[in-house]
């Protein structure tokens, strides 16, 4: 009999261990996928703000029909602040302009924290365009406005 009880007593910690392994794993992988949404609603809020700067008159701040000029203290509204790079940084990633703001288009990419890490991070881009955006899936380059 007590040989019995005790071949339980380990079966039930090594399930009882497999299963908190496993919980964890779920828990790390929905902590990083929340991580990702929330990179995709701040680049959404940034194309929206730099749409309104686009349409915005520049004799009052704003672009006149253009991304010339343009810069995160100008379109605001996006929590976060800007360290030393240009880059915007929240808690949720890093938002840099793959190139300066020019014309009728322009390119963020984002590094999300849950990759912060990384060799290479995976990162997640979106092309704003004067009436419409466009955002990449991670780790792609995001598509033209069309």
């Amino acid at each position: 009999m007590g040989q019995q009880q005790l071949l339980l007593v380990i079966l039930v910690t090594v399930i009882v261990g497999i299963a908190t392994i496993v919980g964890i794993n779920i828990f790390g992988s929905a902590a990083g996928n929340a991580n990702i949404d929330a990179v995709r609603n701040d680049l959404v809020s940034i194309a929206a703000a730099s749409q309104r700067y686009y349409i915005k008159p520049a004799a009052v701040g704003g672009g006149g029909k253009t991304f010339d000029n343009m810069s995160w203290q100008k379109i605001g509204g996006i929590p976060g602040t800007v360290n030393s790079d240009g880059d915007l940084k929240n808690e949720n990633g890093v938002y840099a302009f793959k190139s300066a703001p020019a014309g009728q288009s322009f390119t963020v990419v984002a590094t999300p924290a849950s990759e912060s890490g990384n060799a290479s991070p995976q990162t997640i881009e979106i092309t704003v365009c004067p009436d419409n955006a466009e955002m990449g899936k991670p780790g792609e380059t995001a598509p033209d406005c069309g």
